[in-house]
């Protein structure tokens, strides 16, 4: 059971690139990410790193914290669920929505056809 947990908390890691990469992603939510970067790798801590090891656990908090508020967002970056709007993918391009269209099979034409023979004849 702890080999998934920390199976999943390294998928999550490696996705937090490409979330940042991401133009949907909201704002505050990269901020979140990059002020956690910051906070990890400067040297004031809330708890100073020399008193008895303990200095890394502020930091682990903060992370279990942002890990766990993003989850949903970074699994869609992990397990390949993100949603491409058209918009985006097609840029500079006219995108036609609402269309309504019928698909028939040839099979199906020659039947509406000999139907409307017989109906004519």
């Amino acid at each position: 059971m702890q080999y998934l947990f920390m199976r999943v908390l390294l998928r999550r890691i490696r996705a937090i690139p490409s979330f940042l990469k991401d133009r949907s992603v909201a704002l505050r939510k990269k901020i979140l990410i990059v002020v956690g970067t910051i906070y990890m790798l400067s040297p004031i801590d809330l708890v100073p790193e020399p008193v008895l090891l303990f200095g890394i656990i502020d930091d682990i908090v903060l992370w279990s914290f942002i890990i766990f508020y993003l989850r949903d967002e970074l699994d869609r970056y992990w397990l390949g669920e993100k949603e491409i709007k058209p918009e985006e993918r097609f840029r500079g391009k006219k995108i036609i929505d609402d269309v309504n269209f019928e698909v028939k099979d040839k099979s199906s034409e020659k039947t509406e056809d000999k139907e409307d023979e017989e109906n004519e004849g």
